[in-house]
């Protein structure tokens, strides 16, 4: 049986680090502690991210390449059926990287590299949104005027960006936890989708909706 190279140690660094910094916060977890959990040396960690900063620039940068992608995937949204799988898949994503929306405020004002890099995602993620809604509206889904679709995409993505902040301090002792990701992901799914009710111009669309929301407490 062939034996599975081993991963290079800036990867294992990064897997490790995004563990603990989702389990604890970031805040929570030292440069010590990594090296500790890995089993290496601080002076291995520091070759490879030479300060805590660095580490976490790498693992915004993962995030931002794969929340990107992600995005482009907007235009193709044409019903609330593929609305729902949009937005679960984007908080999918943000639940892999919770570590950055828990500290949000506290990242940007130390990271200068996460404080101009988020903005261009968060303009991003509303400019989805609005192409989300004007693909809905185009095929018939929703009815909807130029200046509600500015304003809506807008609340869309306030909610989409404080959603785990919301979830952390209803129940700052568990939100966090893997267990409790399923219902968090579905919640801010259910509460952005239900923005669109409103709006839809098809019975059977708002049925639908309902019946996916209903099935999450």
């Amino acid at each position: 049986m062939v034996k599975k190279a081993p991963r290079r140690t800036a990867e294992r660094i990064a897997t490790v680090s995004l563990d603990l910094f989702n389990r604890f916060g970031e805040p929570n977890v030292s440069t010590t502690l990594i090296s500790s959990e890995l089993n290496i040396s601080p002076g291995n960690l520091y070759y490879h991210f030479p300060a805590k900063d660095k580490l976490i620039s790498h693992l915004f940068d993962s995030y931002e390449s794969a929340v990107m992608t992600l995005m482009e995937a907007s235009s193709d949204v044409q019903d609330v059926e593929d609305a729902w799988f949009f937005l679960h898949s984007l908080f999918e994503l943000i639940w892999d990287y919770r570590f950055l929306y828990r500290d949000l405020n506290d990242l940007l004002s130390r990271n200068r590299h996460l404080e101009t890099h988020f903005k261009t995602i968060l303009e991003r993620k509303t400019s989805a949104l609005r192409q989300l809604l004007e693909s809905m509206v185009h095929a018939k889904r929703l009815k909807m005027d130029p200046q509600t679709i500015e304003t809506l995409s807008a609340s869309m993505a306030v909610v989409v960006t404080y959603w785990l902040s919301y979830e952390y301090v209803r129940d700052p002792r568990h939100a966090m936890e893997a267990h409790s990701a399923g219902l968090a992901l579905a919640r801010g799914a259910r509460h952005v989708l239900s923005l669109l009710m409103p709006y839809l111009v098809d019975g059977s669309q708002q049925a639908h909706l309902q019946q996916l929301t209903a099935a999450y407490p």
